[in-house]
């Protein structure tokens, strides 16, 4: 059976996709915690089906574990409590010393770190967020917060950082006009802009950096993490999985053509390059 981790709150706003006990092998069952990059009704609608698929192909038991929010999600990787997740927030000196092994990631267009303003601000430069609000999604957010509140730091542009919890929630309330500027990543602002239909302009983009990684505790038997790796690389060969894919992107605004591929620790070298020299305020 595959269950969902949720506050007791939100179950009434969720629903879990049920395997078939034959489906899956007697396996432990392993906790999988991605990073919350839409509220979690819609974080749950595009992992639910995946990790079913998942499961059901690998012969591995896996079930979903969100917080609230991608700083809660991220408090349960760090507090070791989930096995598997699809993460950047491992990738700090002292995160490192953790273990996490990478093993896969989403393939998909690189991501960019972006600070923008709705279409028809006045807002036309950095410069004009002096003293803002600018909202991000959490602290925990790399290339949505970390990126362009680095860059602020770096330009001498002092501004109030408001954390709406999720990406959705920071959208909403630049568009409510609690803030004037948003940080997010450009592949969020892209499906924001595809589902909902407002525009955004955007002032800075960062370099690019490759999407979340799939990592596994270090342990997690190696078995067990090859099987899992081979559902998820498979998926958008199978008919099935593809279909999957398809739907499951589609409910978050994402490009139908995203898929998983394998990748190791040296594809994510950009972002230990930035902890380098990053502001010690967001390290």
């Amino acid at each position: 059976m595959l269950r969902c981790l949720f506050p007791r709150a939100f179950w009434g706003v969720l629903m879990c996709i049920a395997l078939e006990p034959s489906a899956l092998a007697q396996t432990a069952v392993y906790r999988f915690s991605p990073v919350n990059q839409w509220d979690i009704a819609k974080t749950a609608a595009y992992w639910n089906p995946i990790i079913q698929y998942v499961s059901a192909k690998s012969g591995v038991n896996l079930e979903l574990k969100i917080g609230r929010t991608s700083a809660d999600t991220t408090a349960y990787v760090l507090a070791q409590e989930v096995e598997f997740v699809f993460s950047n927030h491992l990738f700090s000196p002292d995160r490192e010393k953790l273990g996490w092994k990478v093993f896969g990631r989403r393939m998909g267009p690189m991501l960019y770190g972006q600070l923008a303003v709705p279409e028809d601000s006045p807002i036309r430069r950095l410069e004009d967020l002096k003293g803002a609000d600018v909202v991000f999604a959490g602290p925990e957010a790399f290339v949505g917060y970390k990126l362009p509140y680095a860059q602020l730091l770096n330009r001498n542009i002092p501004v109030n950082a408001v954390f709406a919890g999720n990406q959705n929630a920071a959208f909403s309330q630049l568009f409510a006009g609690r803030a004037k500027a948003v940080g997010s990543n450009s592949a969020l602002i892209d499906g924001f802009e595809e589902r909902e239909g407002k525009k955004l302009r955007v002032l800075w983009t960062s370099e690019g950096y490759h999407d979340l990684a799939l990592m596994a505790a270090s342990k997690v038997p190696d078995k067990d993490v090859r099987a899992v790796a081979n559902a998820f690389f498979n998926m958008h060969k199978d008919s099935q999985g593809k279909a999957i894919l398809k739907h499951a992107s589609e409910e978050v605004g994402l490009n139908e053509k995203y898929y998983f591929t394998p990748a190791t620790n040296a594809e994510y070298a950009a972002y230990r390059r930035f902890y380098e020299t990053a502001p010690v305020s967001v390290r």
